[in-house]
């Protein structure tokens, strides 16, 4: 009985899809953006790129490393564009052969690329502007005030860009996050070319760059972050996985919950999967239904596979799954076993 229970929920599961799994325009959002979306980060990095070749011929003019410094802030920024449009790409293309998610984590490694290219550069900034402290050359105070100001203009110009496009993209949310950052690294470069040409205070120059530098190491760690929580399929940072497992077993009439899986496939994409037992006179179809339309509504979860079967009288009479040699499933079973009752996570 209980196999057979388990075969059938599995054929509804992957062909009925019940709790909502709509992969048409009424889904779900699977993180990446129509032909519209690319249009707006092209337009972003073409005006990005043309600015930041001319901010670099200045900053060498001016002697300027904070200008030096927001240029490749900015080439951050063009390489996080380019990155997400490839990842848009990749990640469109439908799954196939040993890909069975497709490529939806190309965005993720090109989120993490970017933060580590972020945090590189950080460290050679940092160590430019402290040597600039130490002997400070001399700045052009007035081509750094007005090429900061223009860097603004622009900032704001490319922000308004990517905010146009689908920002439940890790990668795409991780370039708009940057051209933030880099708005306001502008505004410091701005204020230390004023301070420069109203005082003659050089060593502002460098203490911008060291502005730019935390900017880009708060931006750059918080990519690494969140990039490396999805390769460690950890659970989305907004679900605790051992109030959903006693949500699962707190519905009538499951017994148990183990086996419990929560982890994110791509931005916005989170998947679960975990062995449910139910009352021998339950019924398995409806409780998988139930329990994935729980799932959808309150943990925003719809990527869900969900064994279900009847607990056994040996079952019960053990006191947990596996222990048993007749019991088939869950050997050995990953995770807390979520009962009803008290129990230990």
């Amino acid at each position: 009985m209980t196999g057979h229970d388990h075969a059938q929920t599995g054929h509804d599961h992957a062909h009925g899809h019940d709790a909502g799994h709509d992969h048409g325009s009424g889904g779900h959002s699977h993180g990446v953006g129509p032909d519209a979306d690319r249009r707006w980060l092209a337009m972003a990095l073409g005006l990005i790129g043309a600015f930041m070749a001319v901010e670099v011929v200045i900053g060498v003019m001016a002697h300027s490393l904070a200008l030096i410094s927001d240029a490749a802030h900015m080439l951050t920024d063009a390489v996080s564009i380019v990155l997400a449009l490839i990842a848009m790409r990749l990640a469109a293309r439908p799954a196939r052969g040993g890909f069975t998610f497709g490529l939806k984590r190309a965005e993720i490694l090109s989120a993490q690329a970017n933060g580590l290219t972020l945090l590189l550069l950080a460290v050679w900034l940092a160590y430019e502007a402290v040597r600039r402290l130490l002997d400070p050359p001399p700045v052009e105070g007035g081509l750094v005030l007005v090429t900061a100001l223009a860097g603004i203009v622009v900032n704001v110009a490319a922000a308004w860009f990517i905010s146009r496009a689908n920002r439940s993209s890790l990668a795409v949310e991780g370039a708009y996050q940057h051209i933030l950052n880099d708005l306001f690294a502008f505004i410091g470069t701005a204020v230390a070319g004023l301070i420069v040409l109203t005082t003659g205070f050089v060593q502002a120059d460098a203490i911008a760059t060291l502005v730019v530098v935390l900017l880009m190491v708060k931006a750059g760690y918080g990519l690494v972050r969140e990039s490396g929580r999805i390769f460690l399929e950890a659970a989305p940072a907004h679900v605790d996985p051992d109030a959903v497992g006693d949500r699962l077993v707190g519905h009538p009439p499951v017994t148990e919950v183990h086996d419990l899986h929560i982890w994110t496939i791509t931005s916005g994409q989170a998947a679960l999967s975990a062995h449910v037992l139910v009352e021998s006179a339950g019924d398995c179809h409806a409780v998988r239904r139930d329990l994935e339309r729980m799932l959808a509504a309150q943990y925003g979860i719809t990527h869900t596979t969900l064994q279900v079967d009847h607990v056994q009288d040996a079952l019960l009479s053990v006191g947990r799954a596996g222990e048993d040699p007749a019991d088939p499933h869950c050997a050995e079973s990953h995770g807390p076993v979520h009962r009803q009752g008290p129990h230990d996570h």
